[in-house]
Order: C-alpha cells, then sequence, then structure tokens
C-alpha cells in the first residue's frame, strides 16, 4: 500500500498544497489530553483562525479510523474533544493504530512524522516533551527529542515542559545536534515561564531570519529538525516558584499512584491545572495562541524563499 492511501486531507489543505501556500501543522493531543472540554476545542479552533489571519493554513493532524487526517474538520475537532475512544499516539504507535483501524491523537513526534509525510515544514505546539525527572534512573526520555534528531520539520513551541528536567533536555537534544533557537529572546523557556535558568543556543529576532536559518539547514543536508523556543507573553506568564510548588506536589502524587510512560504528561498537566486554581489552564491556551502567530509568520516567511 502506498503512503498517499493512509493520508487524507481536508479540501483547504488540499487547496494550499495546490496553490503552494505556507501551511501549519497542529498537533490533536493537545485537544484530547492536554485540555478539559470545551477549552480544548475552542483553543483549537481560535488557534487554527490566528493562522490563517496572519497569512498560512492550518492542518491539524489526527487518526480517525486508521487514516491520518492532514487537517481536521469542524466536527472532527470536536470529536478528538469529546471522544474517550482516542489513543495517545507516537512514533511507535502509528503502525498498529493504522492497521488496527483505530483513532489516535498525535503526541509532538508523530505529528512531525505525519507533517513530514505531508509536506509541512512548520509545526506549532505547546511545549515539547524531554527528559523526565529522575531519567538517568528510569531512562524515560520522550521520542519528541529523538524525532527531532532526525525528521526535518521546524517546531515552535513555548520551550519544554515545566514538569521536566530542562537541564538534560538540552543537553539530549545538543548531542543530538538539534539547534534550539531563541524566537526574540536569550532564555529558554519552560512552558509556564519564561525562562528556566538555562539560555538558548542562538537567538534569532524576525521570521525572515528564521526561515532563513531553517533553509540553511536542510539545504546543507544536516537532517533533523530545530526547537523554535518561544516564550509566553509576560503578561500570561506564571510565577517560578508557585510553579515548582504545584509541578513537586503532583510528581509525588503520580509517583504515589505508579503513573508511568505515557499516562505521566497529562496527569501531571491535569494535576498542576487543579493545584494552580486553573491559572496554568489559561496560561497554556495563551502560550498556544502565541506560538500559532509566530508559526504562521515564519511559514510565511519559509515559503516566500522557497517558492
Amino acid at each position: 500500500m502506498r503512503l498517499e492511501q493512509w493520508i487524507e486531507y481536508t479540501e483547504e489543505v488540499k487547496e494550499a498544497k495546490r496553490l503552494g501556500k505556507p501551511i501549519v501543522a497542529l498537533e490533536s493531543t493537545i485537544i484530547s489530553h492536554g485540555m478539559p472540554y470545551p477549552q480544548n476545542v475552542n483553543t483549537a479552533r481560535d488557534v487554527e483562525q490566528i493562522i490563517r489571519d496572519h497569512g498560512a493554513v492550518p492542518a491539524t493532524i489526527g487518526i480517525i479510523n486508521g487514516k491520518i487526517k492532514i487537517g481536521l474538520t469542524r466536527d472532527e475537532l470536536e470529536f478528538f474533544a469529546v471522544s474517550q475512544e482516542i489513543e495517545k499516539v507516537s512514533r511507535r504507535d502509528l503502525p498498529y493504530i493504522l492497521t488496527m483501524n483505530k483513532n489516535g491523537a498525535t503526541t509532538v513526534a508523530a505529528t512531525m512524522i505525519c507533517a513530514k509525510m505531508a509536506g509541512i515544514d512548520i509545526f506549532v505546539t505547546g511545549g515539547i516533551g524531554g527528559v523526565h525527572l529522575e531519567g538517568e534512573n528510569t531512562l524515560d526520555i520522550s521520542a519528541d527529542l529523538t524525532e527531532l534528531a532526525q525528521t526535518n520539520v521546524a517546531v515552535v513551541c513555548a520551550g519544554a515542559k515545566s514538569i521536566l528536567d530542562i537541564e538534560r533536555t538540552l543537553e539530549y537534544l545538543e548531542t543530538r545536534g538539534v539547534p534550539v533557537i531563541g524566537y526574540k529572546t536569550d532564555d529558554f523557556p519552560a512552558f509556564y515561564t519564561r525562562t528556566s535558568g538555562f539560555k538558548v543556543d542562538y537567538r534569532i529576532d524576525t521570521p525572515n531570519q528564521m526561515a532563513t536559518l531553517i533553509k540553511t539547514k536542510w539545504e546543507l543536508g544536516l537532517h533533523g529538525g530545530l526547537v523554535i523556543a518561544n516564550p509566553v507573553p509576560e503578561e500570561d506568564a506564571m510565577e517560578e516558584s508557585k510553579v515548582q510548588e504545584a509541578i513537586d506536589t503532583a510528581l509525588e502524587q503520580a509517583k504515589i499512584k505508579g503513573i508511568k510512560g505515557k499516562k505521566v504528561t497529562p496527569f501531571l498537566l491535569n494535576k498542576v491545572k487543579e493545584l494552580t486554581g486553573g491559572i496554568s489552564l489559561q496560561t497554556n491556551i495563551a502560550l498556544v495562541k502565541h506560538n500559532a502567530e509566530a508559526g504562521a509568520k515564519i511559514a510565511v516567511a519559509l515559503n516566500k524563499l522557497s517558492g
């Protein structure tokens, strides 16, 4: 079976490909496993519109009945927001989910893979996965990092989720040759906060410069993605001490409950939301929208360079 037989495009994305318009990929895990209803579907729709408003075409990626959907309709976005029958899908899960005609929400890693299949270079998400705390003992390292090392997709994010070991995450990316670029910042953000105590590799201040850097990397044959770190707007950022306190409590509860693997991140994000009285959810929504604007501008600039 040819690759194209696994993939279905919405009419909007199909038309964008035909006309050579810039396209921005979006993940579906943030809808099905990252936020409660109805904030999840409202945010998904708002993010898509932000991308359109800045000159690009959104392509939210998910799996329905064993088909990779490049772009989701309004009804399909609603389905991902409310259904309890959606599995979290990373690289290892793709063949099984497709073969068994199941429904799946794509993580950063799986979305990168599907975006590359569809010829999409720019992907917007909330935050990347990374090395989990105590990862030196558990070897719990997100597949997002290995995907970034091998798949040619640039990922716009608010850094790594602050529930992770950010120092080891950055060290892993450095070892695998993945550039960590600060978009208008010298500091690597930690999802809910604008800083993490660590620096980015390089700072870029304009979409055109970022697009040129992306194009140069791949023209040199340097395979793999890029992390484009775009901090949450200052007015939406949380206090580092409050975030850390909530994370420490959430981590302790996860350990007591024996929660492991791909269930850890959704559990921790939900628990942090509870412990912060919903403030972390507001911050999450704000940073995703902010990333969508940056991603759309970079995609437009890259499209002009490649056109």
